[in-house]
């Protein structure tokens, strides 16, 4: 990966790491405990903790993605990082700026 590819993946990586970090805090927000006291119907109250639900899916994945956005982010200067972990070609570098956090190439993650 030259020098240039490599500060531009890290100016994407940075990002990219503070949109899911703000994405993180709003959907905290959105995981909330549904409080009984509250004036829902049955029903209402039941779509709103089904909502909850996928809130912490969506959660739990956002954390994760921002997790390994942050240890690409301090790999980045490795001398090994842009190689595929199986079979230690270079991954594609459009690949590694729509995904930074790969860790394969294409054709050996699918």
């Amino acid at each position: 990966m030259e020098k240039d590819e490599r500060q531009a993946l890290k100016a994407k990586i940075i990002e990219m790491i503070a949109k899911y970090e703000h994405d993180v805090k709003e959907t905290e927000k959105m995981t909330e405990p549904v409080k009984p006291e509250n004036s829902l119907g049955r029903i209402s109250r039941m779509d709103a903790i089904n909502n909850k639900s996928v809130m912490e899916a969506s959660l739990r994945n956002k954390i994760s993605k921002l997790n390994k956005l942050r240890l690409a982010l301090q790999k980045i200067d490795d001398p090994g990082f842009g190689t595929c972990a199986r079979c230690k070609k270079n991954i594609q570098s459009g690949r590694l700026m729509f995904m930074p956090e790969s860790t394969k190439c294409v054709k050996c993650a699918s």
